[in-house]
């Protein structure tokens, strides 16, 4: 097991870890949560042996092989296969002995340790894994130094993988991963038979494959089991009885002090008095472990704009001209899509991106825009190009020289920023203050388009669900581009395909397209053979078939939909009556404005009823008729 005992590590004089302990047995998925900044990537780190601590123990069997996600990516001449095997140094070892050695008995030994750690299976695994990271036969030949930063880190992870250490210390893996990546990822990682720690910020990822969460908050560990919807759970009650617990001992208190102040100068009760005294002084103060401030998102109202915002008719896009990455693109973006862009990385999302954003020119075909159509364009490379230099503040006036600095900091203030983070060096603030800050200068533009292109990397977990509720809240269109399966699940009705050089509304929900996925892509990395063809045309059928009952299924997938729009409405409408009556002024207000407020009220737990029974009975339809046609089917 890994035990981390009394551990107490400092930064410059500052506590990260006070004689915090935990305990994680063998074999179990740990997801690692806390708020970013807290030290989370420190302990791993710290468990690796990569720094050193002030106090307490770090323990795990001596006979586990121990394996951390580096920062360093490799950049070499070799391929990305032979990139993967070379991180297996005892295979490697191995192998260069057996090609010298002289000594039978020591020939014997080496074959059979080499057939314990199966290397010579191990290029079909490390295709298999590198596959499952996105990259096809053909680029696995290819050299390292060919890739772009962010696919050599998925070459680094692969190594990583394909090592099978004993205990895995996983960093934001997701990080560098398109969508089918990361949902490869986590079927690896819910099928692995080591022990893993695992810090990530999205929820479904955690949600998916863990099975145990660690907690840090207030430089302490705590250990909840379950995944990270129970440690919620668990979590959210705990505080709950805590601050329950406090009021009381308070109130005993309060009660107990009158007692003393009334009675400790009258003779007759002094001893009374002086014992209720001692009681105060053994009486534990209760602590109330209340959660940081989470800085918070708004996107303005940009105004009406009348329906379509962007038309496109047969067009081509891409980088060299007669050579188009995308073609055949006839797609609309009314003002209220919420759109998914999905497609494995390589295929072009990003270029779609960029043509939605007006940054590529279509090379042929039509496509239709208003000149004063406004799209926020968030890419992750975009908080590269900040002058590290200045300040947010500097930055945002830089952009208006008749903008009032009280201004700026009001608009920064309402993306977390307070007066020290304005004024802090963009070079010194972290990749989530970054992202905040780009978010920031986009919604000042108040775009009616938001294109977002894998906005949460960085983000913690409490940011995240802040980014939901923007994206919710906003009027406007969205366009989102990313692997967090939980945002996509939370915010966009529409799913488009990016795939074989074109893009198509993909018909179907997120769990069928991961359905789609996982039947549909190859798991075998280079491995071809005769029976390649066959399995092509097999699951071509399927798909089409798959693609007919849910063209069969569509107007009941619309009702249910509509349903489940109609319940999120209204639960909306709910959760801000609830947080108006909780507002200091709501006692204030006058009879007249508590009636209105309550018929209201009224009226929304009669609308959510019925919207949870047109839901139910939608469902109930759907359900029916699926199994209705896949019994016709055959399946």
């Amino acid at each position: 097991m890994l035990e981390i005992k009394d551990l107490t590590y400092r930064i410059a004089g500052r506590d990260i870890f006070d004689e915090a302990t935990v305990r994680v047995d063998p074999g179990h998925r740990v997801g690692f949560v806390g708020r970013n900044g807290t030290g989370k990537t420190t302990l791993l780190k710290l468990i690796s042996g990569d720094l050193g601590y002030d106090g307490g123990n770090i323990t795990y069997p001596e006979r586990w092989k121990l394996g951390i996600t580096k920062q360093e990516v490799p950049d070499n001449d070799d391929s990305l296969l032979d990139t993967v095997l070379a991180a297996d140094a005892e295979r490697n070892a191995l192998l260069e002995e057996e090609q010298t050695c002289q000594d039978m008995g020591r020939l014997g030994e080496i074959h059979a340790r080499m057939e314990d750690i199966e290397a010579y299976s191990a290029p079909a695994r490390a295709a298999e894994i590198l596959s499952g990271l996105g990259f096809n036969a053909d680029t696995q030949t290819q050299p390292c130094h060919s890739l772009s930063g962010g696919m050599r880190m998925r070459v680094a992870l692969a190594g990583l993988l394909f090592t099978r250490p004993d205990l895995l210390l996983l960093d934001e893996p997701t990080n560098h991963l398109d969508l089918e990546s990361a949902i490869w990822l986590e079927s690896f990682i819910s099928r692995y038979h080591g022990t893993i720690l695992l810090v990530s910020h999205e929820r479904s990822f955690l949600n998916n494959v863990c099975d145990q969460i660690i907690h840090l908050t207030n430089k302490k560990l705590t250990l909840y089991r379950g995944n990270y919807d129970q440690f919620q759970a668990v979590r959210s009650e705990r505080l709950s009885q805590q601050a329950q617990f406090a009021k009381k001992q308070e109130a005993k208190r309060a009660h107990m002090m009158k007692f003393v102040d009334r009675f400790r100068y009258k003779a007759s009760k002094a001893k009374q008095a002086q014992s209720r005294l001692k009681l105060l002084e053994k009486m534990e103060t209760v602590e109330i472990q209340l959660d940081e401030r989470t800085a918070q998102l708004q996107f303005a109202d940009p105004g009406s704009f009348a329906p379509p915002m962007i038309t496109m008719d047969k067009v081509a896009v891409g980088y060299e001209e007669n050579k188009p990455v995308l073609k055949n693109l006839s797609l609309r973006i009314d003002p209220d899509d919420r759109i998914a862009l999905l497609g494995a990385n390589g295929n072009g999302k990003s270029t779609l991106a960029k043509l939605i954003a007006g940054k590529l020119k279509p090379q042929t075909g039509d496509i239709v825009k208003p000149s004063k159509l406004r799209v926020g364009y968030f890419a992750q490379h975009q908080t590269d190009e900040f002058n590290v230099s200045m300040t947010p503040l500097q930055h945002f006036m830089s952009l208006d020289a008749k903008m009032f600095e009280s201004d700026a900091r009001n608009w920064l203030g309402r993306f977390g920023y307070d007066k020290d983070r304005a004024d802090t060096k963009i070079g010194d603030l972290s990749g989530g203050e970054k992202a905040r800050l780009l978010l920031a200068l986009i919604a000042r533009e108040k775009p009616h388009i938001l294109l977002l292109d894998e906005p949460t990397n960085h983000l913690d977990i409490d940011m995240r669900r802040v980014l939901v509720d923007a994206i919710n809240d906003f009027v406007g269109a969205v366009i989102l581009v990313t692997h967090d399966f939980s945002l996509l699940e939370l915010t966009a009705d529409q799913l488009w395909l990016v795939d074989q050089g074109t893009c198509q509304p993909f018909d179907g929900d997120l769990n069928q397209y991961k359905t789609y996925l996982t039947s549909d892509r190859s798991k075998q990395g280079s491995a071809a053979n005769s029976q390649e063809q066959s399995s092509a045309d097999q699951k071509k059928a399927k798909r089409q078939a798959a693609a007919q009952l849910r063209q069969a299924l569509k107007p009941l997938k619309n009702k249910l939909d509509k349903a489940e729009k109609n319940q999120k409405r209204l639960e909306a409408e709910k959760v801000k009556l609830d947080e108006r009556m909780l507002a200091p002024d709501f006692a204030t207000l006058s009879p007249d404005q508590l009636v209105e407020h309550n018929k209201k009220y009224s009226q929304i737990l009669k609308d959510l009823t019925k919207a949870d029974e047109d839901w139910l009975e939608a469902w109930d339809n759907y359900e029916q008729a699926e199994a209705k046609l896949q019994e016709e089917a055959g399946s």
